[in-house]
């Protein structure tokens, strides 16, 4: 069986200002329609969401191509879409 990949919810990452200490659940299948925050959609895709905290008060750029290597966190995977 193939493994499940991920829809892309859009091409470019999504800036969050999010507070040290703060835990957030990134969606990681892409079907959410709460970018990029999980909303269940995921349900039988076979792709779970990822639960993240912050480790600094600042603006993070969290992936929505959902190709990161670094999930949440964009790593510029969007550029070879």
């Amino acid at each position: 069986m193939a493994e499940p990949k991920p829809v892309v919810a859009q091409e470019a990452p999504m800036a969050v200002e999010l507070q040290e200490g703060e835990t957030v659940w990134w969606c990681a299948c892409g079907r959410s329609a709460d970018q990029p925050w999980c909303d269940g959609s995921h349900y039988g895709t076979g792709i779970e969401p990822v639960e993240w905290t912050a480790k600094a008060s600042k603006t993070y750029y969290l992936c929505c191509c959902k190709q990161t290597k670094r999930g949440p966190v964009c790593d510029g995977s969007h550029n070879a879409l």
